[in-house]
């Protein structure tokens, strides 16, 4: 059996101060990389985003997170991949470099220099054995849809071709525009669908975030039948809040998680959400959040 994670350097930085002998009474301190695993049912390849937790180290994240049974830590930029590869995890959803640019494929005006960023992280991506490389379409700032899709299509059919030789995926993240980001172009599913369609490319597809189209939208799982085939990776949290994915929530994970392995999807599903209890541990709200998760 696998040794059991070290409670000290794996924990401490993710709770914030709490003590040892606390942190060795809480259920993620007992917990081994084996015993997680076994205890998952493997129909969900669950990753999880470093912004959870910005106060811990990327060992000490990697470390927890294995002992749960997560297997990929989202967003990271090259130079993290290492780091990844060293505790045997991967990255299913990259980014280009720290620190991170501004995205705007709906400003002609940027799509050289977005250009020059993707044709430099793309073969990087690809060398690394990592599926999907994250890509954002910026705030409209007075552009019609219409225009938006029309000048993220340009700038994006640009990147397809060497795309499509290294076979990595480039996913748009649909954003919710009612709360965190106002203004977002990609705001809806019919936005996200249409640009899928103009771009044209297999290696062209959609991160659907189950939080911010339940705020834009709500139907998740209807919509999830609908345009499966245009989805290349899931992101989660709560709503409201966007804490997790929990019984205080007004989204069922369970029966979206179920909608989403009847599809044939086998990707990753990445939670992305702000622990809303530093409780002593947080790792133990990140495990029951993989439990509830885990159909």
């Amino acid at each position: 059996m696998t040794a059991p994670i070290s409670r000290r350097s794996a924990l401490r930085t993710l709770v914030g101060g709490a003590t040892v002998a606390g942190l060795a009474a809480s259920l993620a301190a007992r917990v081994t990389a084996a015993d997680a695993v076994a205890r998952l049912k493997g129909r969900i390849n669950h990753s999880v985003c470093k912004s959870c937790y910005p106060k811990a180290s990327l060992d000490d994240l990697c470390r927890a997170a294995k002992a749960i049974g997560i297997t990929s830590i989202d967003l990271m930029p090259p130079p993290a991949w290492p780091t990844l590869k060293k505790h045997g995890l991967t990255c299913a959803m990259a980014k280009v470099h720290e620190p991170n640019h501004p995205e705007s494929w709906v400003r002609p005006a940027e799509h050289d220099k977005l250009v020059g960023y993707f044709t430099e992280v793309i073969p990087q991506v690809a060398n690394a054995g990592l599926p999907n490389l994250i890509c954002l379409s910026g705030n409209a700032r007075g552009l019609s849809k219409e225009q938006g899709l029309e000048n993220c299509a340009l700038g994006l059919r640009r990147i397809m071709p060497l795309a499509e030789k290294h076979r990595v995926t480039i996913c748009l993240e649909l954003l919710n525009s009612k709360v965190n980001h106002k203004d977002y172009m990609a705001d809806s599913t019919a936005f996200g669908v249409e640009l899928v369609r103009r771009v044209g490319s297999e290696r062209f597809k959609l991160l659907f975030d189950i939080y911010h189209m339940q705020i834009m939208e709500g139907d998740v799982i209807a919509t999830i039948n609908a345009i499966h085939q245009h989805i290349a990776h899931y992101h989660l949290a709560g709503v409201p809040g966007r804490h997790e994915p929990d019984e205080t929530q007004e989204l069922n994970y369970p029966a979206i998680m179920r909608a989403i392995v009847a599809t044939g999807y086998n990707g990753h599903v990445a939670y992305e959400y702000s622990p809303a209890r530093p409780e002593p541990d947080a790792v133990a709200s990140l495990r029951r959040a993989v439990q509830i998760c885990d159909v």
